[in-house]
């Protein structure tokens, strides 16, 4: 390694995700990077982050391929002075965009081959030609040549007599979701506990007030009122103890236009009033659909909200908890249920299920229930 090179570190702040893998290099060896450049990104559960280039030079190294899992403090690739000079990985061609109604030639697509999908098309003996690209601008990914190879081995396994389909493959943050979700299933034993809520005094607040809160910040508000009447639910298991927080820092389940979840969490929720709740979950879920969130945003959750409800789910269970958590709450679609009136008979009033999924290992059915009990109290009771 030069002396002069610059090392390109996956810098610590990563290190809450389940795992750090390359999502895409954006840069290929050889090529000019001014400081501050995007170089790639990172992909984990909870949030894709690019990293920047560290100073000026030329990408000597890429040491972190496409789809390789790193760890905080990594050297993921350096950056050396001096032009550009031709290496295997670089490409060997100017890239011409092809013209208008003209298919991309074989020379065009190895142009712009990273160097993990040369390696793997060259282990699977596959051309590049033969795989549609899902990169950007089309490029091919090492997810796209994985997924290209696997469906080659069903179709040669099962013969030409198999069900007619295509196969899609799975981004690298889906990947990694499914990772979770599998990893907190085997480790935690799940079970669920069931309450109906009475939303209409809720209902009521919100009509009076002239800026109207969502009824997710309700839930939070509620949340924290349950977490400060047992505060088991608020902590993390330990092999030798039990781990209380002193703080709220409520996550909140955001679906992205893209596909998954992510988690921005509310830190110190317990210091927040109603408009203030509101706000910071506006801000919040905006730019997790924007992508614009960062590392410190989605870390350091002590306790989970799933409003499924809001794309028409009655009831989810058992909803998977975010590890290393001990519970998450779920509060399904709010609708019109018959329930008895004070002055006789029956009238619709707004309502909604409202579970609580616990990590059996932490908690017992008693504090569920304590919980759920309290977090309809302060729904039912709002004024």
């Amino acid at each position: 390694m030069a002396k002069d090179s610059i090392d390109i570190v996956l810098p610590t702040d990563q290190s809450e995700g389940t795992s750090n893998t390359v999502g895409k290099w954006f840069k290929a060896v050889g090529d000019p990077v001014r400081k501050d450049d995007p170089l790639l990104e990172i992909v984990t559960d909870k949030v894709t982050v690019e990293i920047a280039a560290p100073g000026d030079g030329v990408l000597s190294e890429i040491l972190k391929p496409e789809g390789e899992s790193v760890e905080p403090g990594d050297i993921v690739g350096r950056i050396g002075s001096g032009a550009p000079a031709p290496s295997e990985s670089r490409r060997t061609a100017e890239f011409v965009p092809p013209k208008a109604g003209q298919s991309p030639t074989a020379t065009d697509q190895a142009a712009e081959l990273s160097p993990a999908v040369r390696r793997l098309l060259q282990q699977h003996g596959l051309e590049a030609g033969a795989i549609k690209g899902t990169g950007r601008g089309g490029r091919i990914t090492v997810q796209d040549v994985e997924g290209y190879a696997q469906g080659a081995r069903e179709l040669g396994s099962k013969g030409a007599d198999g069900p007619s389909g295509r196969r899609i493959p799975h981004s690298q943050i889906r990947k990694v979701i499914a990772e979770h979700m599998v990893r907190s299933m085997r480790t935690a034993p799940h079970v669920t506990a069931l309450f109906e809520a009475d939303l209409s005094a809720v209902t009521r607040h919100r009509q009076a007030q002239s800026t109207r809160a969502t009824y997710t910040a309700y839930f939070v508000q509620a949340s924290v009122a349950a977490l400060k009447a047992v505060p088991e639910v608020n902590s993390r298991w330990h092999d030798d103890a039990l781990e209380l927080f002193d703080d709220c820092n409520i996550g909140v389940a955001v679906a992205l236009p893209s596909g998954g979840l992510i988690v921005p969490v509310l830190h110190k929720a317990q210091e927040l009033d109603l408009q203030e709740t509101a706000k910071r979950l506006q801000d919040l879920t905006a730019r997790a659909r924007d992508g614009k969130l960062e590392p410190k945003e989605v870390h350091g959750g002590t306790f989970t909200i799933s409003n499924h409800g809001v794309s028409g789910s009655l009831l989810a269970a058992p909803i998977v908890i975010n590890q290393p958590q001990s519970a998450i709450l779920g509060v399904g679609k709010m609708e019109d249920r018959a329930k008895p009136a004070v002055t006789g008979g029956f009238e619709a009033r707004p309502s909604a299920y409202v579970t609580l999924t616990i990590d059996h290992r932490v908690l017992d059915g008693f504090q569920a229930n304590a919980f759920l009990t309290k977090w309809v109290e302060t729904i039912e009771g709002w004024s």
